[in-house]
């Protein structure tokens, strides 16, 4: 049985986001950041098999075009770092991100949300654990959308560890989970330098 890392792509990415930002960096380019060294420090004794990132599918919107186009060679360059032999993650592309308006008249502003990751992380982690494939799940999302599926690793006798942020964890997910790791800001920064 494995010890598998999940993570929630776009979710860990704004948290890392808001952690750079917090100290004072504010273009953030994602070649510079050492994801594998981050993640080897802070679960540093726990020998994992598999490191996922799970990411939706960005697509252009007609209303963005050039905002659109900027995400997506953002995202392009971000997926070539996180698969490159220095990294070593296995990518993921479930569900969209879809943008909406919301709000009416002068007030309706045009919003992305991302869609089908936390199905597919539940799913996965579930379909592991009922296969005996999964001793440990440690998890790197922030979303209470996960606590279903964290219920039924529990049932089954698996370990989950949540990774989260110390600057905003989950509170849901610390109750709810056999173990918490929380990521320094600190940390955050000594993995990051500018190429």
């Amino acid at each position: 049985m494995s010890q598998i890392l999940f993570i929630d792509g776009q979710n860990f990415i704004n948290k890392l986001e808001e952690a750079l930002k917090e100290n004072k960096i504010k273009i953030i380019k994602w070649k510079g950041f050492n994801f594998r060294g981050l993640f080897d420090a802070v679960l540093k004794g726990i020998k994992i098999e598999r490191k996922i990132f799970y990411f939706s599918k960005l697509s252009e919107h007609p209303d963005t075009r050039d905002k659109s186009k900027e995400l997506i060679e953002t995202w392009r360059l971000l997926k070539t770092h996180l698969e490159s032999k220095e990294q070593n993650f296995e990518i993921i592309i479930a569900g969209r991100v879809r943008g909406q308006y919301e709000g009416k008249g002068l007030k309706k502003i045009l919003v992305f949300r991302e869609k089908g990751v936390d199905v597919k992380i539940a799913v996965d982690m579930t379909s592991f654990a009922c296969d005996k494939k999964l001793k440990t799940a440690i998890l790197a999302s922030s979303d209470s959308d996960l606590q279903p599926a964290i219920k039924e690793l529990r049932n089954r006798k698996t370990e989950i560890v949540y990774l989260g942020f110390e600057n905003s964890p989950n509170k849901g997910l610390t109750f709810t989970t056999n173990k918490t790791i929380l990521i320094r800001n600190s940390e955050v920064l000594s993995y990051y330098s500018v190429k």
